[in-house]
């Protein structure tokens, strides 16, 4: 306490007024006003206006991605729809046909061979549900007989007709018919439109190939021109590959189930054989099954046996597709594990319906083969465990052990087995 007495007089001694200077605000009072006092930095309201402009620049892509979602789906199926088309117009251009005549023709046999398909199966279908309205009476017939021999009731069709026709189930559902019949008429025309969208996107993609490629590769440098050139000889090669392999295949499968289905005599053999053959070939490891379903069902009202020689010939002719067929025809276009085919599609189908299981496949092998030349491979050593089999001991295997163990054990009727084994014990 002493020197600071001794400062404290020092300094009245040294104020000319004699006056006792004023002492300064305690430490946490001087913080709050150098506090007040400070200015707000300049960097601060620069970062929170740009912090603004990037929060709203996300919700307006947000937004306008949300309204482009269906558009972009369009885009893609029309690229690739394109890239299937691509080898054919290559082809007819490199023998001096222009590319847009090419182009033109190339849709239109795919149009056909659409129109075509859907005419037989719309017939078949409407053929079956006449048939099927027209037999209801003798269907209703004989399940009110079963059930008045088994349950000892009094039913009568007349009866069960008259509480259908009256009934507010049938009333209620003629009336949502009718409010639904402008959904209907809407949908309709909202997938004509996405149809011609698609056709006409694809149309400009195969046409003008050369010149998209051109300007794609125009803001590039050289490296990644010739990246990029790769990825889309790739894509072409693939995806032409896999939609021509499979029409091959089901053009073979068609043909097969439509003998089989003549010799039986099942109705709608042609329509029936064009459905099994794209099915079953353009929805991996389960569509030969799910196309199987619907012969079955019409094979089942001719004859109950005939749907069981359907389900015989689609087992034998899947296992025959599978070790012949398929190893032949796309060992050079899509090599995929089965495995991974059936969760591509599903994977397709979660994220853009049955337009990405459409197109998975193709997609997955572009992307296997692209990442396939790049990636580097080494050779694998030989060992057991590669191969699948147990690294076993060196030394005489099991069997050779057990008969020199028999071999060594005493039988009880063999003369000198008893001095033996008293010598032994001796």
């Amino acid at each position: 306490m002493a020197p600071t007495d001794e400062t404290g007089q020092a300094a009245r001694q040294a104020s000319p007024t004699g006056a006792t200077p004023p002492t300064g605000p305690p430490d946490d009072e001087a913080g709050g006003t150098a506090g007040a006092g400070a200015r707000m930095p300049r960097w601060l309201p620069r970062a929170m206006v740009l912090a603004l402009s990037l929060i709203a620049v996300f919700q307006l892509g947000s937004w306008a991605f949300h309204q482009l979602t269906g558009l972009l789906i369009n885009v893609l199926i029309a690229f690739f729809l394109a890239l299937a088309i691509e080898p054919a117009v290559s082809w007819m251009a490199g023998h001096g046909m222009r590319r847009g005549l090419a182009t033109f023709l190339v849709f239109i046999a795919v149009l056909i061979a659409a129109a075509g398909f859907v005419t037989l199966l719309g017939s078949m279908l409407a053929g079956q549900i006449v048939k099927m309205v027209e037999d209801f009476p003798d269907y209703l017939d004989s399940v009110i007989n079963w059930v008045n021999g088994h349950f000892h009731t009094e039913l009568r069709r007349v009866d069960i007709q008259e509480g259908l026709l009256r009934s507010d189930w049938l009333r209620n559902y003629v009336q949502d018919s009718a409010t639904g019949v402008l959904d209907v008429s809407a949908q309709v025309l909202g997938g004509l439109f996405q149809m011609l969208t698609v056709l006409l996107f694809s149309f400009y993609f195969a046409a003008d190939g050369p010149r998209l490629r051109r300007g794609l590769c125009s803001v590039l440098p050289p490296a990644r021109q010739a990246e990029v050139l790769r990825a889309w000889e790739i894509a072409v090669d693939k995806t032409g590959g896999y939609l021509y392999s499979r029409g091959l295949m089901a053009l073979i499968s068609g043909i097969a189930h439509y003998i089989l289905l003549e010799i039986l005599e099942v109705p709608y053999a042609p329509a029936l054989a064009v459905w099994v053959g794209l099915v079953s070939q353009f929805i991996p490891t389960i569509g030969t099954y799910l196309a199987g379903a619907l012969p079955m069902l019409i094979a089942f009202t001719v004859n109950p046996w005939y749907a069981l020689w359907v389900l015989i010939f689609v087992v034998v002719y899947q296992q025959f597709e599978n070790y012949v067929l398929q190893p032949k025809l796309t060992s050079k276009t899509v090599d995929i594990h089965p495995a991974v085919a059936f969760g591509s599609v599903v994977a397709g189908a979660a994220l853009l319906g049955a337009v990405g299981a459409l197109i998975a496949i193709p997609a997955i092998a572009t992307l296997q083969a692209f990442l396939g030349a790049y990636v580097k491979r080494y050779d694998v050593t030989d060992d057991p465990r590669v191969h699948g089999r147990r690294n076993r001991r060196s030394g005489p295997g099991a069997p050779t052990r057990l008969r020199k163990l028999w071999a060594r054990r005493p039988e009880p009727g063999r003369p000198g087995t008893e001095g033996a084994s008293g010598g032994g014990s001796a």
